[in-house]
C-alpha cells in the first residue's frame, strides 16, 4: 500500500519536522509539504519523496490549486498534518489586556489559526475518502481550552484556537457521514523550542521545553494509538484529552 501525507506549514519547526521523521522513518512513501515563503528551512532538507508546494492558508484559491496539483497525482491521503499557526509576528504580540485589543490583529489571528483550517479541510475532503485509515490533525494549543483558562490574556490566540478546536470538532462530524475511516483530532504540542515560542520560554522549566525532535515523536505516537471513536478530539503530546 503507498501511504501519503501532506504536511501544511512544513518551512519550519514542527512541521518540517513532521517530514523529516515520516520520510526518515519510512512511514510514508511521499509527502506533500507546504510553504509560505520559499526563502524557508524546508530547503535545506532534501528527500527523493518530498514534493514541495507554495501554499499561503489565507488565501482559498492558493488552497484550492495546491490540493489540485495533489489530485492530478493521487486520489488519497492518508495523512493530513495542519501546523500552521501564528502567536506573535514583527508587528503583534498577544494581547495581554484588554485595551491592546485591535480588529484588525484579531482579524489576523482568526485567518490564519482558525478559518484557514476549516478551508483546508474543504478542500483536502475528497483525498480522504477511501477505505484505509486516514488522519486529519491540526495543531492547536492547551490555551484555546475554555475550561482550562484561569489566567486570561492571550485573547485573539486563546479565542482563535477555540474556535480551531470548534472547526475541527465540526468537521468530524461531518467526516463520519463523508469519509468514515478518518479520524479529524486537534493537538497540544506542549511548549516546544520553535520561533513562535521564543520569547516566552524563560518562564518555561527546562523539562517542560521540548525539542522539537521529541514533539513530533510524541505526537506521532499519539496519532498511532487514536481509535475510530476519538475523531473530533482534542489530545495533548502525552495522550490524554483536554476540556474544551
Amino acid at each position: 500500500m503507498v501511504t501519503i501525507a501532506l504536511i501544511v506549514g512544513a518551512s519550519q519547526g514542527i512541521g518540517l519536522e513532521f517530514a523529516r521523521q515520516f520520510l526518515d522513518t519510512q512511514r510514508v512513501n511521499r509527502v506533500y509539504a507546504t510553504y509560505r515563503n520559499a526563502d524557508c528551512d524546508l530547503f535545506n532538507f532534501e528527500h527523493p519523496d518530498l514534493v514541495r508546494l507554495s501554499l499561503d492558508l489565507t488565501d482559498e484559491a492558493q488552497i484550492e490549486q495546491a490540493i489540485a496539483q495533489i489530485k492530478a497525482e493521487t486520489s488519497e491521503l492518508h495523512y493530513v498534518i495542519n501546523c500552521v499557526g501564528v502567536l506573535h509576528d514583527g508587528t503583534m504580540q498577544p494581547e495581554k489586556s484588554l485595551r491592546h485589543l485591535n480588529a484588525d490583529q484579531l482579524l489576523k489571528y482568526f485567518q490564519i489559526n482558525s478559518i484557514g483550517a476549516a478551508l483546508l479541510a474543504k478542500h483536502v475532503q475528497p483525498l480522504l475518502k477511501h477505505r484505509d485509515r486516514a488522519i486529519l490533525a491540526t495543531i492547536s494549543a492547551k490555551v484555546g481550552s475554555i475550561g482550562d483558562n484561569q489566567v486570561g490574556g492571550w485573547y485573539g490566540y486563546r479565542a482563535s484556537k477555540a474556535a480551531l478546536n470548534m472547526f475541527m470538532r465540526t468537521t468530524a462530524i461531518e467526516f463520519k457521514r463523508t469519509c468514515p475511516n478518518a479520524i479529524v483530532v486537534t493537538l497540544h504540542p506542549g511548549t516546544t523550542d520553535t520561533r513562535l515560542s521564543k520569547p516566552f520560554q524563560r518562564s518555561v522549566p527546562p523539562e517542560k521545553l521540548f525539542s522539537v525532535d521529541r514533539t513530533v515523536q510524541q505526537l506521532i505516537t499519539v496519532l498511532d494509538q487514536l481509535q475510530d471513536s476519538n475523531s473530533g478530539e482534542f489530545f495533548s503530546w502525552d495522550g490524554t484529552k483536554l476540556a474544551w
